[in-house]
């Protein structure tokens, strides 16, 4: 087994505990949220406990007062969800001592979408959503930013990243990213994520709703896996695996509050009239999509149906990976109207939209720009646009509009 993978977000987490008295790491299980901060706490005087010990989670629970006298800070608190209460008694502490990075905490779940958590530590807290290993942190471990058409930075980056062909493309999508699988070239895949769905997942499922069926759950989440980079249909999913068109939006959200799956919402404005409402489904690590629509191995998956929309999902991911690792929050979104006329991604910033095509081509047609004169009607500044494909050197159209391997995101 190789060496811990440094991971992005390493950097930010220590800069805002300048800054902060207490930081927030949510994210999925299992992707290495504790591993970052405990690496970066070795040779410090910061205390740990975990809430996955039953007894530290019920005195947390009935006795935050006596835990904080067992653990004193600083602290890693680690699946805070666990004991949410004592969101209250931090901030008490926090304006009591004033001290900056006083309180690392992980949660498994999302912290807006956690039950039962207000917004008492606003201003004192900072939060990062930590994801799966990106392709920057398993290939290249080149100093992160956040994906920008910006073709200098590009550049740049180009001359320092592996950039990969199509098959390799198709094998880091398939072994996915979660970092038990990337340290371990013996891992099989299979095994992990059958282990990962069925212990892991289930355990943290039953505690947000105890009464969920396991095995509907799997059916669920099997038909939602089929669906990434669709615009969500809840009806034809309750009709695949015989549940009420409520109970899947029950289940989506626990998948979101997890950080399984997230959303990308249709772009719109004033301007901009007949756009479709409804947003699109992506998973933050393909190496579960694959193993839930059951392709064999990369070869299979690159020649099958879902090729593309797997492919979508993974350069989506990659995108907002690099922002969630820097601290960031993307402004991205897709755009489809009534006319079927759509665009794959649309990024906004400084005042300018950027339309963005994704495609399993190497040599992509000038045609494919002709899509991206449907936001050119909106108030808002058309930027640089790109297309994001399988060509393996950083090129363009023309000077508004580039060609972006996806390996370099």
């Amino acid at each position: 087994m190789n060496q811990y993978i440094k991971r992005d977000m390493e950097a930010v987490v220590l800069k805002l505990s300048k800054q902060y008295p207490a930081i927030l790491v949510t994210g999925p299980i299992q992707v290495g949220k504790t591993t970052m901060l405990q690496n970066l706490m070795k040779g410090t005087e910061r205390n740990y406990v975990t809430l996955d010990n039953l007894e530290d989670r019920k005195l947390a629970k009935e006795d935050p007062e006596m835990f904080f006298q067992k653990y004193k800070t600083p602290i890693l608190i680690d699946e805070i969800q666990y004991a949410p209460n004592l969101f209250t008694y931090i901030k008490i502490q926090i304006d009591k001592n004033k001290k900056a990075g006083e309180f690392w905490l992980t949660g498994s779940q999302i912290f807006k979408l956690m039950k039962g958590v207000t917004e008492s530590l606003a201003g004192r807290m900072a939060i990062l959503n930590l994801n799966s290993l990106s392709q920057n942190e398993i290939y290249n471990q080149y100093e992160n930013k956040p994906f920008e058409l910006d073709f200098e930075k590009l550049n740049e980056k180009a001359k320092k990243v592996r950039l990969c062909d199509t098959k390799e493309m198709f094998e880091r999508i398939y072994r996915g990213s979660m970092p038990f699988i990337i340290k371990d070239d013996d891992v099989d895949n299979s095994i992990f994520y059958s282990t990962y769905l069925s212990t892991y997942l289930d355990k943290d499922i039953k505690e947000i709703s105890s009464n969920i069926d396991s095995i509907k759950f799997y059916d669920f989440i099997t038909a939602v896996a089929c669906r990434v980079g669709q615009i969500v249909n809840n009806a034809d999913i309750a009709r695949e695996v015989g549940i009420s068109q409520s109970i899947v939006s029950e289940w989506l959200k626990i998948l979101e509050t997890l950080g399984i799956i997230f959303y990308l919402h249709p772009y719109s404005n004033n301007t901009i009239k007949r756009v479709i409402k409804t947003p699109k489904l992506y998973f933050y690590d393909t190496g579960l999509v694959v193993y839930l629509t059951k392709w064999s191995s990369p070869q299979s998956l690159e020649n099958g149906a879902m090729n593309g929309a797997i492919l979508e999902n993974y350069t989506v991911s990659e995108i907002v990976k690099s922002y969630h690792n820097s601290g960031k929050e993307p402004f991205i979104y897709y755009y489809r109207d009534k006319d079927m006329k759509e665009i794959d991604l649309i990024m906004e910033m400084d005042g300018k939209i950027m339309p963005i095509e994704i495609k399993k081509s190497s040599m992509p047609a000038p045609q494919i720009l002709n899509t991206f004169k449907v936001i050119e009607k909106g108030s808002t500044i058309r930027g640089k646009g790109a297309v994001l494909c399988m060509k393996q050197e950083l090129s363009a159209f023309d000077r508004e509009n580039y060609i972006i391997p996806i390996s370099l995101i």
